[in-house]
């Protein structure tokens, strides 16, 4: 495989769950190296949430497999001065440090940002939490833990799904916690960036409320211009947007203009309806949906989603098919970009998952070393790179300071 983006660079997790595992995946997968802190005896807490793949006794957990590729396990408890003289040690030689523990954590801890950066002026840290915690910007709610779902409904993005009728409503599991584990990264990259000008490092405050609110810029801009707060699944200047059903399933599609609306109206065998005062713009439109709906519908109802999509597309109406798990791993585009990358596991065997995201034409594949058993490189960590010797890492063990796999 050619060199990496991020061959040389070396990142320390102190992570669980999915924001911080995902961001550092995502840089391990651009060629860092990453050392993963886990607890000894649990790890991780996805490590034990399932489903699980199972094969002759062993089973590893889904999600922890899907966000913790290219990764080396030391698995250290850092409630001990032991284990935090490991801490300090590692920080000393790190490029970069992810932490999304409970906000506040590691500063208790005796390691918060000003020890680390005396520590390693080169150092860049990078912290995933609610609602942020850069010094001077924490705001009243700094110190409040958060999930995904509180993100999604505090920036207003919860507020938008569904519909008007209902009660609102998530989007995916974890949302929040893969756009903030990529916002991070993408902040990472520009320290690193910063970095080979200034020799400095810097701190990355990455805040999941302030990322949904960025990925909610429709809702700002729509309330900032003109005043206007949407209703969930009432449309009031585009239309029509959203599903439609096919007689296998359901398609998408989106108009957001009079050019590719006369080409819908046309490709349903309805060229008069784009002439129609009822249908003159986006507004018009979705004042009129249920008109627009019905004839549609009435189009569709005889129709598979493939001829609907091949059709449409053909027009010139971008339009796709709601594809669920099944479609999506039998799907010739996803094959053909290699999407679904195979981790092949020692222990229960070959898997595939989503790739990192975008591709470069230097760097098409990626490394694909699956996710590590707990505690699995402590000894190579301690002993390769912070210079302990066999005893010394032993004696660590037998007081419970680390693990070994």
């Amino acid at each position: 495989m050619s060199a990496r983006p991020l061959d040389g660079i070396r990142v320390v997790g102190l992570e669980q769950y999915m924001a911080g595992p995902y961001c550092t995946m995502l840089l391990g997968d651009a060629g860092a190296e990453v050392i993963k802190i886990e607890r000894p005896g649990v790890g991780d807490p996805r490590r034990a949430m399932p489903p699980f793949a199972e094969k002759d006794g062993a089973k590893k957990a889904a999600g922890f497999m899907g966000y913790n590729r290219n990764k080396k396990s030391l698995a250290l408890d850092m409630s001990k001065p032991e284990g935090r003289e490991v801490l300090r040690g590692l920080a000393g030689k790190a490029d970069v440090l992810v932490d999304n523990l409970r906000p506040g954590a590691i500063g208790r801890m005796g390691l918060g940002y000003d020890v680390l950066n005396e520590l390693n002026p080169r150092l860049v840290y990078a912290s995933i939490s609610g609602f942020g915690r850069l010094p001077g910007k924490e705001g009243p709610y700094g110190d409040r833990p958060a999930f995904d779902i509180v993100s999604e409904a505090m920036s207003g993005v919860m507020n938008l799904v569904g519909f008007d009728d209902k009660p609102p409503s998530w989007t995916i599991y974890g949302l929040a916690d893969v756009y903030s584990g990529m916002v991070t990264a993408y902040g990472i990259m520009q320290a690193l960036f910063m970095r080979t000008s200034t020799g400095k490092g810097q701190w990355v405050d990455s805040s999941m409320y302030d990322n949904m609110l960025g990925l909610n810029e429709a809702m700002i801009a729509l309330y900032s211009v003109a005043k206007q707060s949407n209703s969930r699944g009432v449309p009031k200047n585009v239309y029509p947007r959203g599903a439609y059903q096919a007689k296998d399933g359901y398609i998408a599609l989106n108009v957001p203009d009079n050019r590719i609306w006369t080409r819908l109206a046309e490709t349903i065998g309805r060229p008069d309806l784009a002439a129609d005062e009822r249908t003159k713009d986006g507004t018009a439109r979705a004042t009129n949906r249920a008109m627009i709906d019905a004839h549609i519908e009435e189009w569709l109802k005889s129709r598979t989603r493939a001829e609907a999509v091949d059709a449409l597309n053909a027009a010139g109406v971008p339009t796709g098919p709601v594809n669920r798990a099944e479609d999506v791993f039998a799907c010739p585009q996803v094959a053909a970009r290699g999407f679904l990358m195979p981790v092949d596991d020692p222990e229960v065997g070959e898997y595939r998952f989503a790739r990192t995201p975008p591709m470069l034409s230097e760097n098409v594949d990626l490394p694909a070393a699956p996710p590590p058993r707990l505690g699995q490189h402590t000894r190579e960590v301690l002993e390769g790179l912070l210079g302990y010797d066999a005893a010394r890492v032993d004696a660590l063990a037998e007081q419970g300071v680390v693990e070994i796999a």
